[in-house]
């Protein structure tokens, strides 16, 4: 076999397509992975759709970044700004183009996180937020719900303190990420496992201290709502005293360092033990000064006068009974007699005579001239109806009168109220006639 007399160089270049060549530019992006590079941010715009793009720039080097609108609100891009932004290079084919997809855009500095700061400050002060009334911590809780890193050192400064004011009272820790770019959003997980925990009554935010930068998460918008929508209390212990993330804004209650947090928390097993014995005290005291003042008011009552007043109620009771027996007696003795009377077989005249004397006797009653009232003024009532209904309009109509109206409704009562040509109504006894009047004249009055 014989070998070409020049052999092509070793450094001769491939023949690809220009869709495999945008295809494998993209695809060694993938090992790049997520970063996280500051710059300076040059020439933001923000298009219709709320998605942002600026240049991210340094003294030798520049890069196109974009934000998609649903992370629009993570991204603040000053013109001008230092900041740090967090995201994913992608190859956009159709124009040949490199980007920096951002998932956050932080700013860098004291003074630019500070005015981050402020910004959103105004925007939850005029949705009501900051001012919202605050819930108070319950006394007794179920269990305490702790969202903290992964630090042991916040962690046994809480469990410290359970162990000094109430050892084994239930806790439900969620270590999480404290700091970084997807640290507001792994917060508001924690607290969303802990709220699905429905013996959580109380959630305690808690982070040792740091920079403005490395506290920014807790001044995220979207995990401020979140604690004003959590629905139990939430005590912020973020940092030290002099830091103020927005988060302290917006929880129940604020705490300078997480172990104050934890002490205004965790009850007092002691303090509670003797409110307790206080209480009970305050209560066995109570029932005793009853107990006594019942004593006496007992030892007080005279029986003999109590016996007494019941013999005497007794005795007016038995005479009101005597009194109505007195009166009763009489009553008995006619209905007796007459009953007697109605019993003999009166066989002679004189003897019927005599029985109807007696049954006449007893057949009075005292109601008898209350009966007679009563049944001259139903004839009364009956004559009176009689004479309404004499009266009444349509029994006028039934002896053959009518009622007649002009085209306006109103009762005719003369001649001259209408005119020859116009329709006039007539009711009758039973129904309704339209007539037309042909002349008009005087008449004599009915």
């Amino acid at each position: 076999m014989s070998l070409p007399l020049f052999p092509p160089p070793s450094n001769a270049p491939r023949t690809v397509t220009l869709v495999r060549l945008a295809g494998e530019i993209a695809r060694s992006l993938a090992p790049v992975g997520r970063v996280s590079v500051e710059g300076e941010v040059y020439r933001p715009t923000r298009t219709g759709a709320g998605r942002i793009y600026f240049t991210l720039r340094d003294r030798a080097a520049q890069m196109s970044v974009t934000c998609p609108q649903g992370r629009a609100a993570r991204c603040r891009a000053v013109a001008g700004e230092r900041v740090c932004v967090v995201g994913a290079l992608s190859w956009i084919s159709e124009r040949g183009d490199l980007q920096l997809v951002a998932e956050s855009v932080t700013p860098v500095g004291d003074g630019a996180v500070a005015a981050m700061i402020a910004e959103s400050r105004r925007r939850l002060g005029a949705e009501g937020l900051l001012d919202r009334p605050r819930r108070s911590i319950p006394r007794l809780p179920r269990a305490i719900g702790v969202v903290c890193g992964a630090e042991a050192a916040v962690r046994k400064d809480i469990e410290s303190v359970v162990a000094d004011r109430f050892p084994g009272y239930p806790l439900r820790v969620v270590e999480t990420f404290l700091s970084g770019p997807s640290a507001a959003l792994s917060i508001m997980d924690a607290l969303r496992r802990l709220v699905d925990d429905h013996e959580v009554e109380v959630i305690l935010l808690a982070r040792g201290g740091g920079d403005a930068t490395q506290l920014l998460p807790f001044s995220d918008e979207e995990l401020c709502r979140a604690l004003c929508a959590c629905p139990v209390p939430v005590v912020s212990a973020i940092g030290h005293e002099g830091d103020r993330p927005l988060c302290d804004d917006v929880a129940d209650l604020r705490c300078a360092t997480p172990l104050a947090a934890a002490a205004a928390v965790v009850p007092d097993r002691g303090a509670l033990v003797s409110d307790l014995a206080a209480q009970r005290a305050c209560f066995v005291a109570a029932f005793e000064r009853r107990a006594m003042d019942a004593g006496r008011r007992l030892a007080a009552i005279d029986t003999g006068l109590a016996v007494r007043q019941g013999a005497a109620l007794a005795q007016a009771r038995l005479d009101r009974d005597g009194e109505r027996l007195a009166w009763a007696h009489p009553r008995v003795r006619l209905v007796e007699a007459s009953r007697r009377l109605r019993a003999v077989d009166a066989r002679t005249p004189t003897q019927r005579v005599v029985s109807a004397g007696h049954a006449q006797l007893g057949g009075l009653a005292w109601r008898r001239p209350m009966h007679d009232r009563l049944a001259r003024a139903e004839g009364r009532l009956e004559a009176d109806a009689r004479h309404f209904r004499a009266l009444a309009p349509q029994r006028v109509l039934e002896r053959g009168f009518a009622v007649v109206r002009d085209p306006a409704g109103v009762v005719v009562r003369q001649a001259g109220q209408v005119a020859a040509g116009q329709v006039i109504d007539i009711q009758v006894a039973e129904g309704r006639l339209s007539a037309r009047v042909e002349t008009v004249g005087a008449g004599e009055r009915v």
